[in-house]
């Protein structure tokens, strides 16, 4: 099952406290796909369409993968290809689809302000199970950046929410064991409000952090590919304020993208 992809954009520097969700893209029926603003596009100020794109009440279908979305993937004749599939945790052999693949890379740019990301759901036992790369990595001391080095594959981290950062007060630091504590990073921005409810709601042993893969010759935004997993409190529903409810409807006004 593939999850709707949301599209994230904040404004100026990324440490500033703009951000939010803009737009969605999912799978059609016919294997297609289907882009549609959400109401955070008409909230975030200075947020404007995207070339092609220009109604934020319309729907749009396209046959292959918006250009957005493509020129975020890195194209298969580049040396660096397969091991980034194996940096995300995928197996070469048997490629991803892409919207998958987007939503672990986040299909991150130094060029722009936006960034993709999958709508955690439940695993096949019902509980949260999240993958993601860590964030902040460039920003962690020389001291810290050794210790990264050493990390293991399983190895056990820490979540600890800091509701004083004064560019997030959702913000969710990573930190190493207690013998050698260091912080290395963060939760991505877009995980950090609903961490901090699984972490109220779900008894305190069933959240865990792990490194998943080490990535020793990766560019630093995916050194570390962490995997999350907690209970599914009832009631729970991630990415489900009213910035994530798409303005249009798939039923109204469409446009086909070439």
């Amino acid at each position: 099952m593939t999850s709707n992809l949301f599209v994230a954009w904040r404004s100026g520097n990324p440490s500033e406290s703009t951000w939010g969700p803009i737009g969605v893209l999912e799978r059609t029926p016919s294997g297609g796909y289907r882009f549609a603003y959400t109401h955070g596009a008409r909230t975030l100020n200075g947020f404007h369409p995207f070339p092609g794109m220009s109604h934020f009440d319309a729907v749009y279908e396209s046959d292959e993968l918006f250009p957005m979305f493509a020129n975020r993937l890195l194209n298969q004749s580049r040396p660096e290809y397969l091991p980034s599939l194996m940096w995300s945790g995928f197996d070469p052999d048997n490629p991803p689809d892409p919207i998958q693949l987007l939503g672990v890379t986040e299909g991150r740019r130094q060029t722009d302000s936006l960034e993709v990301f999958l709508c955690p759901q439940p695993d096949s036992e019902g509980c949260f199970v999240a993958k993601f790369f860590l964030h902040g990595l460039r920003h962690a001391s020389p001291e810290a950046i050794a210790r990264v080095t050493q990390l293991q594959p399983d190895e056990e981290l820490r979540i600890v929410p800091e509701p004083y950062n004064q560019f997030d007060r959702h913000a969710v630091a990573v930190w190493t064991d207690r013998v050698e504590e260091h912080q290395i990073g963060y939760v991505p921005r877009y995980l950090a409000r609903d961490i901090r409810i699984l972490l109220e709601h779900c008894d305190p042993e069933s959240v865990t952090l792990r490194v998943q893969r080490i990535n020793p010759g990766a560019p630093l935004q995916q050194r570390v590919l962490c995997r999350m997993n907690a209970c599914w409190p009832d009631g729970f529903q991630p990415c489900s304020g009213r910035e994530y409810q798409p303005i249009g409807s798939s039923n109204g006004s469409r446009s086909a993208v070439q």
